[in-house]
This record gives C-alpha cells, structure tokens and sequence, in this order.
C-alpha cells in the first residue's frame, strides 16, 4: 500500500484532483475548487503533465510505483486501448470494489478493512486488496462482521452514495455482483490516461 505522509487535502490541490474523489468531504468555510488550474504557476512540461497524470493514478487507488507498472504491463497485453485496460484494472481492485459498492467512506478504508479480512469473494474470504474481481464474482461483508457497529455506521455515512452501473449493489445485502468490465467513461474524476501510456511507452 503507498503511504503518502503529506496531508491529503494538499496532496489533492497539487495533483489538481477533489478530495471527494478519494471519499473525503470538506468543510464548507474550507473548501476550495480542485482542478486543473490548481496548480499553474509553473507551466509543466510533456514530461511533467505525464508524471503528474501517473502521480494522480496511483495517488487515486494507493498503489506503489512497481505494483503500477505491472499493471501498465498487463494492460499492454490485454485486448483493446492500453490506457483504458490500465484504468479498469484498477477498478477491478477489491478494495476498490468495496469502496465502490459503499462499504467503506475511503479506499485505504477499504484496504484496511479487505486486509482484515471482512470480505468474501464468491463465498470465500479474501483479505488481498490487490485481488482482482471479474464478471459474474460476487462480494460480500463476511457473515461474522455483518452486526459490527462499525459497519453500521459506514452504511449509514454512505447512504445516497452512488455505486457504478457495473456493479448490481444490494444494499441490503451488504453485497455486489460484477456485472461487467469497468469502463473509463464511467469514472468519477478527470483523467488523461492516454499520457500515462506515453509515459511508460517511451
């Protein structure tokens, strides 16, 4: 898991990104627009916009620099454009599923709490955050944490949350059914992924 020791707010302004996108809310006498004049007073150059787009990714889903590029390569193999085979990869993250389908206010909540071993994946525990879902794979809150407090007040903070069309969320439940591949259009933050591929490509 990447550990970012500066403060998330300011990790956000600098990479031009809203701290909504990572499941943090701002107080109303704080908030600020994030975009991507955030950060213009030094005009980046090809190198420095590819960078700061990598940066955004792996900021985004918490992901270390050599897990990344194993991603990168596995796109590259894949069927279809490489910068949106990178992104549903990382979609296809549990953690990020579980933070998708609302059983965690963040991702690295969502890391920790795949990590202690909440989830199951088709029936089975799995306490990988890195495992990667596929069409047809069901999560769901293990049995034995389904009364925890703790989960109780998350679905509670969550509630309103949209989840993506290829997740069938069943709140009730406490579970979601992969429906289909994730697709790039569907995320909920500005991304140029296709410099990330230069990046890399280069």
């Amino acid at each position: 898991m990447a550990v970012y020791r500066e403060p998330i707010s300011k990790k956000c302004k600098s990479l031009g990104i809203s701290p909504a996108v990572l499941g943090y809310t701002q107080k109303k006498e704080t908030r600020r627009k994030f975009g991507a004049g955030s950060n213009t007073r030094k005009k980046l150059s090809e190198y420095g916009l590819q960078l700061k787009e990598k940066q955004k990714l792996r900021f985004i889903y918490g992901v270390l620099e050599k897990q990344f590029y194993r991603y990168y390569e596995i796109a590259v193999k894949e069927d279809g454009i490489t910068g949106e085979n990178l992104i549903a990869l990382l979609e296809s993250r549990l953690d990020n599923v579980v933070y998708r389908m609302n059983m965690a206010i963040t991702r690295r909540e969502a890391r920790q709490l795949v990590g202690h071993g909440h989830f199951t994946v088709n029936g089975k525990r799995v306490d990988i955050p890195s495992y990667r879902v596929k069409p047809g794979d069901v999560v769901a809150l293990h049995e034995r944490s389904r009364k925890s407090p703790k989960f109780e007040q998350i679905m509670e903070l969550t509630h309103g949350r949209p989840g993506p069309q290829w997740l069938e969320i069943n709140r009730e439940g406490r579970s979601a059914k992969v429906v289909r591949k994730p697709l790039r259009e569907e995320l909920d933050f500005e991304i140029q992924e296709n410099l990330v591929v230069e990046l890399y490509s280069k």
